[in-house]
């Protein structure tokens, strides 16, 4: 069974956030909303606030996760950019190969921050490419560079979403199909 961390910080996009939440529960993986607070509650970027199912302290070193996801968000971007924890096992991620996604402002600030995005392909929430500069810069809806994942932001969020899935051998077509997706298209 895969297992994903979805990293919140306050101020984070909730489409961001819980769309890949949802998808992920469809393709029967597991799913932890994991604040990096000690607190379980978290605001979004428009008010909304959400129980995680986890705080970091409870993950530990991250090892039982298959993937990661960072939403974007302001200033829920910046506060997981300016959390040494988290640009930690963002680089743990990589190292190992694991996956992470990260959408919207994430990508232009976290990975950047962690130093990981350096000569490969990215996308991020447009105006933010600066951030990125010593990476690939693609205009893409996503983006995928091996083990990293990028999308721009709130519109691309399904997109994003099923990428995830069938990186992690699931089945998107089955999902987006049951949920009238490309019906709708």
């Amino acid at each position: 069974m895969k297992k994903i961390a979805i990293l919140l910080a306050d101020g984070f996009e909730e489409v961001e956030a819980l769309t890949p939440k949802d998808v992920f529960s469809r393709a029967g993986f597991i799913c932890d909303l994991v604040s990096i607070k000690e607190n379980n509650v978290v605001r979004s970027t428009h008010e909304v606030c959400v129980l995680a199912d986890k705080v970091f302290s409870q993950c530990g070193n991250f090892s039982e996760y298959d993937m990661i996801v960072l939403p974007g968000g302001m200033p829920g971007a910046k506060f997981l950019a300016e959390s040494e924890k988290v640009l930690n096992i963002v680089r743990d991620f990589d190292n190992q190969g694991k996956y992470i996604g990260a959408i919207c402002a994430a990508p232009s600030l976290v990975l950047s921050r962690a130093g990981i995005g350096v000569g490969r392909k990215v996308t991020s929430y447009p105006g933010m490419d600066g951030y990125l500069s010593d990476s690939v810069y693609m205009e893409d809806a996503v983006v995928q560079d091996n083990n990293l994942i990028t999308s721009r932001g709130p519109a691309t969020a399904f997109e994003f979403a099923f990428k995830l899935v069938d990186v992690l051998g699931g089945n998107s077509s089955e999902i987006s199909n049951g949920m009238l997706y490309s019906y709708y298209r």
